[in-house]
């Protein structure tokens, strides 16, 4: 039963951990943006991102041993929805 355990601990470890680089990733990607980009992209603004990648990245250090905590997923979803709409966006226009 222990090693049943061992596992579940593990998976969780590495379910937070790479929930925790693909949040520092998305805050460093935004940070390294113009701002004028995200203006041009018609997405919401520098600032307004990296409040909301700063806040999902405190909230997974704070809570950095529950990752399925609700302010983990939301930080998840967050980042995520940077990824997939606001980065390629912002993406084509600064090459």
């Amino acid at each position: 039963m222990s090693s049943l355990f061992a596992v579940a601990v593990s998976v969780r470890m590495l379910i937070s951990l790479a929930l925790f680089v693909v949040q520092v990733w998305a805050f460093v990607d935004a940070a390294s943006r113009r701002p004028q980009a995200f203006v041009a992209a018609d997405k919401m603004t520098k600032p307004a991102w990296l409040i909301i990648l700063g806040i999902a990245l405190l909230a997974h250090v704070l809570f950095a041993g529950a990752p399925f905590h609700i302010l983990n997923l939301a930080g998840a979803v967050a980042c995520i929805v940077y990824i997939v709409d606001a980065r390629p966006a912002i993406r084509s226009l600064t090459r």
